[in-house]
């Protein structure tokens, strides 16, 4: 046993003072001033809150919850989950929350792609590459997302009606009414065939980790694609044809003024989906770029002289390290995205703070509505930080 590991070699540390009940003890002065901080945070707390209900009895407004049961009548125009103006307004505010979610998690996606595409870019020796990759960084964070949208919106609203659509694609039609997808209709089958790939996603991703360590156990390289094949494609695949999905797709078509089946992506929801993306990509790039340039040029020549190419390079030795500099800053890009996803109320994509005002407006519960506004945002920035520090700490560099 080494002496830094017997305890009889520690040394002890400093004896322990009694506390002393007076002003020149530093310990019982910071016990004063955190009980006296802490009681005028109450005390404020206390005061707003007596001050508040006594306004709203003086004005007989009505408090709680229990509006939430009543029947909304509040048109939607788009919801993930089955939705009819007869429905409550929970119901209601749960179609808005779910808005909300899937511009934030399809935004975070795409911006995250793009911004680490354009930051690569802009480090590529090609110089009109450079320089146009460094044109979108600085325009894009030079303007107000707020006048982004507006302009994506205004832009998709001057598009030609449905009978002058444009087809850059067969069986997509793009018209100032929104966009047209072939979509496959989703039943029970689909969703086991999905559940059925997730499954097959993870034990792909342990079955390689256990591979690696017998690897570094005995040198012996094991090929993990094909039981991943098996997992991912083939047991998904095996699913879908005992129960029997349907996999032919709903092309929309043209009847009448307008399209009939298909996917229809609103220009609501398309105008804020560019806007937050190619926003949100400016400040993801020069994240990506600063985390690249963190990593010591020497990675970069050991691993040239070693024969690899440059893609290798960045793919393979770069990128890893660099994600110990990226990953920080990223979680508030992406906490940024999902709050500015709020502005959707200027285009008129009906998220949870367009639904919670209309709410408000109709019911008259104001304090309720902005409660659960700030009660979702809260939740949703809270998880992805959550995320984003435990992924941090799992990349963290361990010292040995």
């Amino acid at each position: 046993m080494s002496a830094s590991t017997d305890p009889r070699f520690a040394s002890p540390g400093p004896p322990k003072r009694p506390l002393r009940l007076s002003w020149g003890d530093e310990r019982v002065r910071g016990i004063v001033w955190q009980v006296l901080v802490v009681g005028i945070v109450v005390s404020v707390v206390y005061w707003l809150w007596s001050n508040t209900v006594h306004n709203l009895e003086v004005r007989r407004i009505a408090t709680g919850f229990g509006f939430l049961s009543r029947e909304a009548g509040l048109p939607i125009g788009e919801s993930l989950i089955p939705y009819d103006p007869s429905n409550t307004y929970l119901r209601a505010l749960t179609v808005g929350v779910l808005n909300t979610l899937k511009v934030a998690v399809i935004g975070v996606i795409l911006a995250t792609l793009l911004g680490t595409v354009v930051g690569i870019a802009r480090l590529s020796n090609n110089w009109l590459l450079s320089k146009l990759a460094a044109v979108y960084v600085e325009v894009i964070r030079d303007l107000p997302l707020l006048l982004q949208l507006l302009f994506w919106y205004t832009i998709l609203q001057g598009l030609p009606g449905p009978r002058q659509a444009l087809n850059p694609i067969d069986g997509v039609f793009l018209s100032n009414r929104g966009m047209k997808l072939p979509f496959i209709e989703w039943t029970s089958a689909h969703w086991w065939t999905l559940l059925v790939m997730v499954v097959g996603i993870v034990l792909t991703w342990l079955y390689a980790r256990v591979a690696r360590a017998k690897q570094y156990a005995d040198g012996q390289p094991r090929k993990v694609w094909p039981a991943g094949l098996a997992l991912i494609l083939g047991f998904p695949l095996a699913v879908w044809a005992a129960f029997g999905a349907p996999f032919t797709p709903d092309i929309p078509e043209l009847r009448g003024f307008n399209f009939r089946g298909g996917l229809t992506v609103s220009p609501e929801f398309f105008a804020l989906l560019i806007g937050l993306v190619t926003y949100t990509a400016g400040f993801i790039a020069e994240i990506v770029r600063a985390g690249i340039q963190a990593v010591n040029q020497g990675q970069w020549e050991a691993a040239e002289a070693l024969g690899l190419r440059r893609t290798e390079v960045l793919r393979k030795i770069v990128l890893p390290q660099a994600l110990r500099v990226i990953v920080p800053p990223m979680t508030s890009q992406y906490l940024n995205l999902t709050k500015n996803s709020s502005l959707a109320v200027a285009i008129g994509y009906q998220d949870i703070v367009s639904i919670a005002n209309t709410t408000l407006n109709q019911t008259g519960q104001a304090i309720e509505g902005i409660a659960i506004i700030m009660l979702v945002y809260l939740t949703i920035s809270l998880s992805i930080s959550l995320f984003m520090n435990w992924y941090n700490a799992k990349i963290a560099l361990v010292e040995r």
